[in-house]
């Protein structure tokens, strides 16, 4: 692997944002994830090529250690940071074309929840994986996912809840989502939500990690 495609891959994994950032403390005064990739893009790598080279694995490398309770949320937290920050140099090729997403991901916290910790790390992991996302933030109902999806059609949608007394309006938003868009898909995620209650309501996919959505992402786009 090239040498910059190397290093920009460690900085996201371990949460090197950019030079001067503290964070992880081995890697303190070094490069991080933005200054590596703009020197990606000056030394002609193809903007296509850092991200399935270095972005994508090193995203898939945290959501697995996530999954295995290796890491946990402070550092995947980091690690999104740093992708971001690499992203950033990316987006424009995305608009531009020379980058092909695999396709776009409509994400939000539902109608009467506020948190976003769960849905900002989904989508970070997402977008890393090389879709686009339209993020709806928190206490989206109905009427904004079904606008997101008139905007784009073909669109995938993941909804998420961290209270039990918000989740069920999950059931709400899956019901005229499936009405007025037939044929889309949604994830759903969350601390109270289960494959049970994924099945009740209608939705197409749970996981209990970002890693999982990721996953199934990929093979609906092979």
């Amino acid at each position: 692997m090239n040498y910059i495609l190397s290093k920009l891959l460690e900085a996201v994994e371990y949460g090197k944002v950019d030079q001067g950032s503290p964070y992880p403390p081995n890697l303190k005064g070094m490069d991080g994830a933005h200054e590596l990739t703009q020197k990606a893009l000056d030394a002609g790598i193809m903007p296509q090529e850092i991200l399935e080279t270095a972005l994508i694995p090193a995203m898939g490398n945290v959501g697995r250690k996530f999954s295995e309770n290796k890491i946990f949320v402070p550092q995947m937290l980091m690690s999104a940071r740093a992708m971001g920050a690499s992203m950033a140099h990316l987006k424009p090729f995305f608009a531009s074309g020379k980058i092909k997403a695999r396709g776009t991901f409509v994400i939000g916290t539902v109608k009467g929840d506020l948190h976003d910790i769960g849905k900002n790390l989904v989508a970070m992991m997402v977008e890393g994986a090389g879709w686009t996302i339209v993020d709806l933030g928190v206490d989206a109902d109905a009427e904004s996912f079904l606008e997101a999806l008139s905007n784009n059609p073909g669109a995938v949608v993941g909804l998420s809840a961290l209270l039990t007394t918000t989740m069920i309006n999950m059931g709400e938003i899956v019901e005229k989502i499936k009405e007025n868009a037939p044929g889309t898909v949604i994830l759903v995620g969350g601390a109270p939500v289960s494959t049970d209650f994924c099945r009740k309501i209608g939705a197409d996919f749970y996981s209990p990690d970002p890693r999982g959505a990721v996953e199934f992402l990929k093979q609906l786009a092979s």
